[in-house]
């Protein structure tokens, strides 16, 4: 064996052996927990962030969010998004930013009016700091991470070890899974999203960083699988993430998933040579295959019950009123709300307290589109469109960069039906940013020129 391919497998291990311990011992999840940003924040000061230290610690964060707050170890529960923050801050510290990400720096002063005309409309009895927090910390983390990442050249290997640093904790969020919920047909007696098969935490949030882990582990199938050790490796953790993904019944992550993976499928098609479309029509069949003979399980599994989740049916196979469980609700209430309030919106937090003094529904919003419609008018629709048009035109650039419109497909399907709520959507978006480079990878290309 390799010696790459042991150090890969170690770290396998470590990460399967993390998901078992914590099972075993809770406590050892606060002591995962605050491990990771100790030591991830003098990795950064130690590296100097010579190689794009910072994007490893941030992404790294990211895949362990969600498991985390399942198992409680998180120290503060937004810790996550501001340990992005801090890491990438750090890292400018060493590397500095672009100066032409002018852009990011628009949008983030079109997020401070909402945010001021908060402090002066939020109810008696509302937290203001923490209601604010709250709401305007995924976007503010989305715009310092694309500071950070703007234009600044990386090559494609540091680009899947990024990938690979966010899926190392999805592992140990599976393994946590499989051990939570052995018996599966004891816990299924439903088409709702399940919190029995997503460790008794939000199935939206589980489904969201499993869907993420599998594209990253199916990427490394058809990218960094250059062994046959290494794809069998792949394959099997791949498989077992899509497997408990589905199982949580809740479909937003898993399909925004697969459709990372078709993108990938089809971008690497139209750059291939003929030699190069014929290996990948062998790996569009074996992971067809692999994907159907998992579903199939799956179903099995339930007993049919994730064949009629997906078709929108209840248990008895009657086709359910709403296909987004009553959220296209909200988002038309925080329509109506910015047509009345269309310059300034009604301010970041305000939208849930007006929904509920004009409907009695005190929801918080799944989709981010909307909130910020409602909570920032007009300068929110600016801000979106800069989110939306500013990675396509980079794309024009640098059409290179295989991975841009699969993390801007994952933007943008997860902030429709898990808004903002962790670090992912804006950190995966913030690496659509990055100018990928076939080669290289030096110091020098590592840094952006000012």
């Amino acid at each position: 064996m390799k010696k790459e391919d042991q150090s890969y497998l170690y770290l396998i291990v470590l990460h399967v052996f993390i998901g078992f311990l914590i099972y075993g011992l809770p406590f050892a999840s606060k002591i995962y927990g605050y491990f990771i940003y100790i030591f991830l924040f003098f990795y950064i000061i130690k590296k100097q962030n010579r190689n794009n230290e910072a994007l490893i610690a941030a992404a790294y964060v990211v895949g362990s969010e969600v498991f985390l707050r399942m198992t409680g170890g998180n120290p503060l529960y937004e810790i996550s998004k501001y340990g992005v923050m801090v890491f990438l801050l750090t890292g400018m510290y060493f590397s500095g930013f672009s100066k032409g990400a002018v852009p990011y720096w628009l949008y983030l002063l079109l997020l401070v009016p909402s945010v001021v005309l908060t402090t002066f409309v939020l109810d008696f009895d509302t937290n203001i700091r923490t209601t604010i927090a709250f709401n305007i910390s995924g976007p503010v983390c989305l715009g310092l991470a694309s500071l950070y990442t703007f234009r600044r050249k990386i090559a494609l290997e540091q680009m899947n070890n990024i990938l690979l640093s966010m899926g190392l904790p999805i592992i140990s969020c599976m393994v946590y899974l499989t051990f939570y919920t052995p018996n599966i047909r004891d816990v299924i007696t439903s088409t709702q999203s399940n919190f029995e098969t997503s460790g008794g935490y939000g199935p939206n949030q589980v489904a969201t960083i499993l869907g993420l882990g599998m594209f990253i582990f199916f990427s490394r199938i058809i990218l960094e699988s250059r062994t046959k050790f290494l794809l069998v490796i792949n394959l099997i953790i791949a498989l077992n993430i899509t497997y408990r993904g589905m199982l949580t019944f809740s479909r937003g992550g898993m399909v925004t998933g697969f459709m990372m993976i078709a993108l990938l499928l089809f971008f690497l098609y139209l750059k291939s040579n003929f030699r190069g479309r014929v290996k990948l029509n062998y790996i569009i069949v074996f992971v067809t295959l692999a994907m159907i003979s998992t579903w199939s399980y799956t179903s099995f599994q339930t007993g049919g019950l994730i064949d009629k989740r997906y078709a929108n049916q209840d248990a008895q196979g009657r086709v359910k009123e709403s296909k987004f469980t009553g959220r296209e609700e909200i988002a038309q209430d925080e329509i109506n709300i910015f047509l009345k309030n269309p310059i300034f919106g009604v301010g970041v937090g305000k939208g849930v307290e007006a929904r509920k003094a004009e409907t009695g529904d005190g929801t918080l919003s799944h989709d981010e589109i909307t909130r910020m419609l409602a909570e920032h008018g007009t300068l929110g629709i600016f801000a979106l469109l800069i989110l939306f048009f500013t990675p396509l035109f980079l794309y024009l650039e640098n059409k290179f960069n295989m991975f841009l419109l699969c993390f801007i497909v994952f933007w943008f399907l997860t902030i429709n039906h898990a808004a903002m709520r962790t670090a992912a959507p804006a950190f995966v978006y913030s690496l659509s940013l990055l100018n990928v480079q076939l080669g290289g990878g030096s110091k020098k290309e590592s840094k952006l020129t000012s």
